[in-house]
């Protein structure tokens, strides 16, 4: 069986843009798929914005929008922001309780082998226009469909906290050997970046001949 390892994250439009379709290959293709939640590229790397090229937001804020025109996706930009930054001057908070908190309940989720399930529900809700998406009762109810239950959720993140750290570190070091962006897909260890090349990926697990009869 092949193995698919995923690399995501909340605050990346891409990797929303991407979920459904994932979640669709996780359906139709017999792989293992091993999801690998990160954290922002702006908490991973602090002073990217600074550094960055003027031109990368603006562009941003243009082709999300038409990629998901084109994909047939609904979007919004988030409300909240998933991370404390301000905008102008691209400094990061050093307190992130936000994207703690759903980093924190993702890994949870996939101790229930539904971490993709859950991305694709709160993905949808924060870049889907959810007014407060964070909130216990809105995440309550986004996540009925999941079968997953907030406060289960909670207790488990109090009782590993150390199990979320050791994971969360596992994965940020295994991303950098293959890229530093989301969504990355590696199937057998050759990357794919970008929600550009799902249908390269699926190419090869057609190739390959993993599709489920």
């Amino acid at each position: 069986m092949a193995q698919l390892e995923i690399y995501w994250s909340f605050r990346s439009p891409y990797s929303y843009l991407a979920i459904d379709r994932l979640v669709a290959i996780a359906r139709d293709y017999d792989v293992t798929v091993d999801f690998r939640p990160v954290r922002p590229l702006a908490l991973r790397e602090p002073d990217f914005f600074e550094r960055g090229r003027e031109q990368f937001l603006p562009y941003l804020f243009k082709d999300v929008p038409r990629e998901a025109e084109r994909l047939g996706i609904s979007f919004g930009l988030p409300n909240p922001d998933p991370i404390a930054m301000n905008m102008m001057t691209k400094e990061i908070a050093p307190e992130q309780p936000i994207m703690t908190k759903v980093m924190e309940l993702s890994f949870a989720a996939i101790a229930q082998d539904k971490g993709l399930e859950f991305a694709q529900s709160v993905g949808r809700s924060i870049w889907g226009g959810a007014a407060d998406w964070c909130d216990d009762d809105v995440l309550t109810k986004t996540l009925i469909d999941t079968g997953l239950d907030l406060e289960k959720l909670t207790t488990w993140v109090a009782n590993n906290q150390t199990v979320i750290a050791e994971q969360l570190a596992r994965n940020e070091t295994a991303q950098l050997v293959h890229h530093w962006g989301v969504p990355l897909m590696v199937l057998d260890g050759e990357p794919f970046f970008g929600q550009d090349r799902l249908e390269s990926l699926v190419w090869r697990l057609d190739r390959l001949g993993v599709r489920r009869s």
